[in-house]
C-alpha cells in the first residue's frame, strides 16, 4: 500500500505519518528523500517511482509531500490524504519552528501558498485542528482491505 500524505507546511502531515507508520508498519519517505536511492536525481526519481509502483500491492510506504511538484510521483492506486489547517494555525506552528519569531517574508510566503493543495484529488481530507489521529489511521488502514 502506498499512502501519499500531502499539504502545506505545518499542517500535521509528519505527525500523521509517524502515527500511521506505527499502526501499519510502513516505511516513510519525505519530500526528496528518494535522492538517497541513486547518485543522480533523474535515476533516483526513476528508482523511487518504480519502488512506489511495486509497493501498491506489497510493502507499506508513506510518502509525505509538501511540494506540489512531488505529487506526480504517486502511482495510480495510491491512497491520497490531503492535510489542511487554518492559516493562523500554520503561522503559529511555523513560528514555533523558528523559536517564536515569524519574519514578515515567511508569513507572506505562507499566505501565498495557503490553499495551494486544496483542489488536488484526494481520498481523505484531514483538517489538522479537528483531526482524531487514531480515527484517521484506522480509516486509512481500512482502505487497504
Amino acid at each position: 500500500m502506498v499512502i501519499g500524505i500531502f499539504g502545506e507546511s505545518c499542517t500535521g502531515k509528519t505527525t500523521l505519518a509517524d502515527k500511521l507508520k506505527e499502526s501499519i508498519n510502513a516505511q516513510v519517505y519525505t519530500g526528496k528523500d528518494y535522492l538517497r536511492l541513486e547518485k543522480n536525481e533523474a535515476a533516483a526519481k526513476q528508482s523511487f517511482q518504480t519502488k512506489l509502483r511495486e509497493a501498491i500491492n506489497g510493502e507499506n510506504i508513506i510518502y509525505v509531500i509538501s511540494e506540489k511538484e512531488c505529487l506526480p510521483l504517486l502511482p495510480d492506486g495510491s491512497i491520497r490524504v490531503l492535510v489542511t489547517a487554518d492559516l493562523e494555525v500554520i503561522k503559529t506552528r511555523f513560528a514555533q519552528r523558528l523559536h517564536g519569531n515569524l519574519p514578515a517574508p515567511v508569513a507572506a510566503m505562507l499566505e501565498r501558498k495557503h490553499g495551494s493543495f486544496d483542489m488536488e484529488p484526494h481520498d481523505i481530507h484531514v483538517i489538522s485542528e479537528h483531526m482524531n489521529i487514531d480515527e484517521v489511521c484506522r480509516k486509512i488502514a481500512a482502505m487497504n482491505t
